[in-house]
């Protein structure tokens, strides 16, 4: 690697285009012009400063790549968009499909903001599907099917993300960082969504100095400022009681065909506090004791969840990935009872409907090898126009069909069962239990009323 100390670092220049201003560092290096672009001025200055800082130190320059030595060690010349792939492809083999999904999902927030062009860039739409569902999905990447106009996109970005070596300094991560935490129409996104986004790209950031594409990951010493969460727990305004339930489950039986095969599987969220992934994947008599009478007690044997992720994500090709139960170890099971009215239900509806092949509770009513995600929230929604009202159908209340599981540990706390108890039926820890559901717990405000209204007339 040739060096030299004759270096010259010029003024920056400016250029304002149509559509974007670029903000060009200049410098020579052993007479050979040097330059590098950048969209926003900071980064331009943080970057020239960084030169600065190793000419007047009397660090030699390398010739090659005009970069000081500090700057130049990584052994692995790859831009971040080959970096990102290849993160992608080491993760793939052990994920889960939703993981694989959800980290194509951050990764094509995060890319955009280390173009360092936008000279002939492709529709925002085109790059974005192009990231998503083709360049962070091994598969498909690797694959011969891939769309010419996909295949332009990436060449582009490619050809237009910054090299790896930029992620040493703290600026440009920081762009990236205030990047992904914000939506497409520019407003905040989600604290759960961010945090996501950014476990995703500073783990990519350590995968990075771990290949010896970057000099050093500036994350662990950087003071940033993550968007403010809400105080934490489940949304109130989500939770439903018994009442609003049974109507709610009313409403699903008289949507049309569909509706009454729905009302069971909507009744194991709501009644077993069991999560969609783990309803769909209920098999008869392996996973659920079925008592013969309606007024009886039964039992579920819970032992794989079926999350929806999407044909492109699973290695069967099947919509649905077979995992494990959330926070269990392969092959453990859990066990939630079957109250009365959960299990006259469940007699109902195998008795009008009969099962699905290998014994599946519930199927769809064309698609036999699945009760489609589609099926599930469209009946939903169908069955809150019905019976709330307009106002009451804007608001978050039973929103989605997961709400109905938080009525269900909210309906149990306030019943008086052990947190214990309710933790391990819900599957989760004690923790996690009171972290989520103590704004949901009912803590007599109309007695602690009362008191106050016999103090103030002693």
């Amino acid at each position: 690697m040739p060096t030299t100390y004759d270096v010259r670092i010029h003024k920056t220049d400016v250029y304002k285009g149509s559509r974007t201003t670029t903000h060009w560092v200049r410098w020579s290096v052993a007479g050979a012009p040097k330059k590098e672009p950048f969209k926003e001025k900071r980064l331009a200055e943080s970057f020239r400063s960084d030169l600065v800082g190793a000419a007047r130190k009397g660090e030699a320059f390398d010739v090659s790549t005009g970069l000081p030595v500090s700057m130049s060690r990584a052994g692995v010349q790859i831009s971040c968009y080959e970096l990102a792939c290849r993160y992608v492809d080491l993760k793939w083999p052990r994920s889960a499909a939703m993981t694989r999904k959800t980290t194509a999902e951050a990764l094509t927030a995060a890319l955009p903001h280390l173009f360092k062009s936008t000279r002939g860039k492709p529709d925002a739409r085109l790059i974005r599907t192009a990231l998503r569902r083709w360049a962070f999905n091994t598969v498909s990447r690797q694959g011969e099917d891939m769309p010419a106009d996909i295949r332009a996109a990436l060449a582009w970005v490619e050809r237009n993300t910054r090299p790896a070596t930029d992620l040493a300094n703290a600026a440009v991560v920081r762009t990236v960082l205030d990047g992904i935490t914000l939506r497409l129409d520019g407003r905040e996104g989600s604290p759960v969504v961010v945090t996501r986004r950014r476990k995703i790209f500073t783990a990519m950031l350590e995968f990075a100095t771990e290949i010896d594409a970057t000099t050093a990951n500036p994350w662990p010493a950087m003071k940033w400022t993550p968007p403010r969460t809400a105080s934490g727990g489940i949304d109130r305004r989500k939770v439903a009681n018994p009442v609003q339930v049974r109507t709610l489950l009313d409403g699903v039986h008289d949507q049309g065909r569909t509706g009454p095969r729905m009302v069971a599987f909507y009744a194991c969220l709501y009644y077993a506090a069991m999560r969609p992934e783990e309803a769909v994947g209920i098999i008869l008599p392996r996973n659920l004791v079925l008592p013969a009478t309606d007024d009886e007690w039964g039992k579920f044997v819970l032992e794989v969840a079926e999350p929806h992720a999407g044909k492109h994500w699973t290695d069967s090709g099947e919509n649905r990935d077979t995992r494990q139960l959330k926070q269990r170890a392969l092959g453990e099971t859990r066990e939630v009872p079957c109250p009365p009215p959960l299990t006259a239900i469940l007699r109902s509806h195998v008795g009008e409907f009969g099962l699905g092949p290998g014994g599946r509770l519930f199927v769809g009513e064309r698609n036999k090898r699945e009760l489609p995600i589609l099926t599930i929230n469209r009946i939903w929604r169908q069955a809150r126009a019905a019976v709330f009202t307009p106002e009451v159908v804007a608001s978050p209340l039973a929103e989605t069909p997961y709400d109905l599981r938080h009525a269900a540990v909210s309906t149990w706390l306030n019943a008086g069962i052990s947190p214990t108890q309710v933790a391990e039926w819900a599957g989760q820890s004690a923790e996690v239990l009171w972290r989520n559901y103590a704004k949901c717990l009912d803590g007599g405000e109309a007695e602690l009323k009362r008191r106050i209204e016999a103090a103030y007339c002693v």
